[in-house]
């Protein structure tokens, strides 16, 4: 099952991102790892911040699509048009891999490591 898991920014210091979208818009913080990132509850939807370390779009904003099988669906998807930018790649708490749809868009597949 393919779902939308979060909607990611890039920041330069995760924890003034933190602070600012807590602090200022009220979303609150499910999960936070140090400077590499942090997942705020954005009502339904999680909005992901990556810190340089986890900057896996070179600071733009993508969706991430959690999927069940990263490899599998990064090659569904370039047969249909899209180009992959990086990956499939371990990364500290998923595997994941970054794309392009056929408009130039990045968007991210991840999914949880077994």
């Amino acid at each position: 099952m393919t779902r939308i898991g979060n909607v990611l920014y890039g920041a330069r210091d995760v924890e003034e991102a933190v602070r600012f979208y807590r602090d200022a818009l009220g979303l609150a913080v499910k999960f936070q790892d140090g400077s590499r990132f942090a997942a705020l509850d954005g009502g339904g939807t999680t909005f992901a911040i990556a810190g340089p370390e986890e900057d896996v779009t070179g600071g733009e904003p993508a969706v991430s699509f959690k999927v069940d099988d990263v490899a599998a669906m990064a090659d569904k998807l370039t047969a249909a048009g899209a180009r992959l930018v990086r990956g499939p790649e371990e990364g500290p708490h998923e595997v994941r891999a970054v794309l392009r749809d056929p408009a130039g868009n990045p968007f991210v597949l991840y999914a949880s490591r077994t």
